[in-house]
């Protein structure tokens, strides 16, 4: 009899796990842990999240997401856009994110969102104070006119308003900027042949081979020679993956302006990276990019790669490193990407049987995407439990 009642009693439990597992409710009705199941991906809240919490000046998106999560990179499944605010898929320092449950589900959205500090009146005269803040809200600008005839006391004071400018905060970026910055204007992966058929640096003036700050020097070549600023390169290393050459480092060496045009035409370095020589090779100095901004996001499927170099080629790296992976655009890998990294533990010798065996992977970190290639993709480790190796895979978190 007893058996039958448990029978009948484990299908009834089984029911109510499920439904404490959808509606984040524990035995005590909190809601101080949350799993969300959504094509086999668990959703997961910290124990410690905040339930509101107030954007600083210096966080990142990263930053943020790991408050609230347990994977970070799941972030855009719990974030909801507020169409009542300006850029609304935007997060601004002084914002106001709240945690909330809609059908069970977590949800973070902008409360309230940050408004400019008011600007300072100006004082008589028009001028502003020195060291007030610049606002869009209109001032007073107050002016005194004497001998006003039939004026009280024969003065008259006039107020008319002066528009104040006041410049808008930044959104908060993905990632910290100072990491990612100096690879996002360069094209870092060439192909064989691309900076062969770029122009190419003949010689310093005054025949001055090796070239520096300020450095003169003719080059042919250039398809544009209208632009006014060059970037100079040198072919580095193949990158491969086994046997497959995916591309070649692009080594930026500096920065050039256009003096005179022609063949040869001249030019001037205006910045120096490394020592610039004869056959480096110039192009055209891009547009510069604005700040990226995407969610840290898992890929849309499986993958798996390896990280095939490190910048400044260290030998152990660690976090706030720049990697190359042998995963690109054409695996499906995007900016915002996070890829979990895992050390290949190789072989170990049986002390029993004898023999070899090999150790399953180990998780070493975390990396994000940032720029991508067709076969390739600069990432930044975010963070090592241990040391990280060149040949290392990487894998979907």
């Amino acid at each position: 009899m007893i058996d039958k009642m448990a029978a009948m009693r484990n299908p009834l439990l089984s029911v109510v796990v499920a439904l404490l597992l959808v509606t984040g409710v524990s035995s005590f009705g909190q809601t101080d842990k949350v799993e969300v199941v959504e094509k086999g991906d668990v959703v997961q809240l910290r124990p410690d999240h905040p339930d509101r919490y107030v954007v600083q000046k210096g966080d990142t998106l990263w930053d943020i997401a790991s408050r609230f999560l347990q994977s970070p990179w799941n972030w855009p499944k719990i974030w909801t856009i507020n169409e009542q605010i300006a850029n609304p898929h935007l997060i601004y320092p002084g914002d106001v994110l709240v945690l909330r449950f809609v059908g069970g589900r977590p949800q973070i959205t902008v409360a309230e969102r940050a408004t400019p500090a008011p600007a300072a009146p100006a004082p008589p005269g028009g001028a502003a104070p020195e060291g007030a803040p610049k606002g869009g809200a209109e001032a007073q600008v107050t002016r005194e006119y004497e001998g006003v005839q039939g004026a009280p006391s024969g003065r008259v004071t006039k107020l008319s308003p002066r528009i104040i400018e006041k410049p808008l905060e930044k959104p908060i970026p993905t990632i910290s900027p100072e990491q990612i910055l100096p690879f996002l204007s360069k094209p870092l992966v060439v192909d064989k042949n691309e900076l062969k058929k770029a122009g190419y640096v003949t010689i310093g003036v005054d025949d001055r081979i090796a070239l520096g700050n300020n450095s003169e020097f003719y080059a042919r070549g250039l398809k544009q020679t209208d632009a006014e600023v060059y970037q100079l390169y040198r072919r580095g290393k193949r990158i491969r993956d086994g046997h497959k050459t995916l591309g070649y480092e692009a080594v930026y060496l500096g920065d050039a302006r256009m003096l005179e045009p022609g063949d040869p035409s001249r030019l001037v370095v205006t910045r120096v990276k490394q020592e610039i020589l004869p056959t480096d090779s110039l192009l055209v100095a891009p547009a510069r990019e604005p700040l990226p901004y995407f969610f840290p996001h898992a890929p849309a499927k499986d993958v798996k790669g390896r990280i095939l170099t490190a910048f400044e080629s260290l030998s152990e790296l660690g976090p706030f490193t720049i990697v190359t992976v042998n995963l690109g655009q054409d695996d499906g890998v995007d900016e915002g990407t996070v890829l979990r990294i895992m050390r290949n533990a190789g072989k170990r010798r049986d002390p029993v049987k004898g023999g070899k065996y090999h150790l399953p992977p180990e998780e070493s970190g975390l990396m994000m995407v940032f720029r991508t290639f067709e076969q390739v993709s600069f990432g930044l480790v975010i963070n090592a439990t241990r040391p990280i190796h060149i040949d290392d895979d990487v894998i979907t978190p």
